[in-house]
């Protein structure tokens, strides 16, 4: 039997020097935002760096692809503090909805309590994060960081909290409590298949959004109980969205012989969004008996969409459009 290596761990300013200097610019990187990304579960993309949110600068500014909204991200090389701390409230309430991550080498267990108390108080638009940084080699190999969450939101409480006072206040109708339950059997139906898909908290609306890796796009599962049908729909919005759909709509063939099926092709000219769709009629949501077969066929689907337009949404170029199309060009 091979003899087994020792972890050795690695202290942080042998690799990073300075925060600003050396962490940030290596966290902001592609590779090493989606180690965190994986961490949180959190489909990021990195939008600037040092960028001022009034008087204080956010270490790393990104968005959440899956909801378009901000994401900003402060760290330490250190033990926590209450200066950072101060900074991650002032960027809370400078902003209507956001996600907060503080990374540092440890935190104190009362900024550790803090953030779980932010969690439980705040709003669901409010979700704050805690990870601690380490970096481990085995003998001479190459140094590995390791991301551990120490707090975290509680999506399942705030979902039920929120949901109870909409019900005790009248404002959720029994449509609404059937979506919210629908879009948590799947989230639980995607945990337990240990599904790489990264879905929203489920909230009591006709459908639920699952990052693909980019702006401006991603994956929509909707259920329609009038209709009796669900779908899955790969969704492009921005001020390029026309232009992405019809970049993808002239590899029409070769996406729909990779994926072995037909898309519904939807341009919607006089919208801002353009979609590809696949729909399974005869899934009636209200049907409880149903759901197995219904979230199997969204998972089932979804990792579909993924494997064929993940790679692709992410090479579109909206300026190669203006230039192949036939459409005039300024002079």
């Amino acid at each position: 039997m091979s003899a087994l290596g020792k972890l050795q761990k690695v202290d942080l300013r042998t690799i990073w020097g300075t925060e600003s200097g050396h962490f940030t610019p290596w966290l902001a990187q592609p590779e090493n935002i989606e180690l965190l990304s994986a961490a949180i579960a959190i489909d990021l993309e990195v939008e600037a760096q040092e960028k001022n949110v009034g008087p204080f600068r956010a270490d790393i500014l990104c968005k959440d692809t899956t909801t378009d909204s901000w994401v900003l991200i402060e760290n330490q090389l250190e033990r926590t503090d209450h200066t950072h701390l101060g900074q991650l409230l002032t960027y809370a309430a400078g902003l209507s909805a956001v996600t907060i991550i503080w990374v540092a080498e440890a935190f104190t267990e009362e900024h550790r309590a803090t953030l779980d108390w932010l969690n439980e108080i705040t709003e669901e638009r409010f979700n704050f994060f805690g990870l601690e940084i380490e970096l481990w080699r085995i003998a001479d190999s190459p140094v590995a960081p390791k991301f551990n969450i120490v707090s975290k939101p509680n999506d399942w409480s705030k979902t039920v909290l929120d949901a109870a006072k909409r019900i005790e206040s009248g404002d959720l109708s029994e449509t609404k409590q059937l979506q919210q339950e629908y879009w948590a059997g799947l989230k639980t139906h995607l945990t337990e298949a240990k599904s790489k898909l990264r879905s929203q908290k489920p909230l009591p609306q006709h459908w639920t959004n699952f990052a693909i890796g980019r702006s401006h796009f991603h994956l929509a599962a909707v259920q329609n109980t009038r209709e009796r049908r669900v779908g899955v729909l790969l969704v492009l919005t921005g001020s390029d969205a026309k232009a992405h759909f019809k970049l993808l709509e002239a590899d029409k063939e070769k996406i729909e012989q990779a994926a072995h099926t037909a898309f519904e092709w939807r341009e919607l000219p006089d919208k801002k969004e353009s979609h590809i769709v696949l729909q399974l009629e005869g899934a009636d949501p209200a049907n409880r008996a149903d759901w197995s077969r219904q979230h199997e066929w969204l998972k089932q689907t979804l990792d579909l969409f993924q494997r064929v337009f993940a790679s692709r949404v992410k090479s579109l170029d909206a300026d190669s459009y203006a230039v192949d199309s036939d459409m005039p060009q300024a002079e």
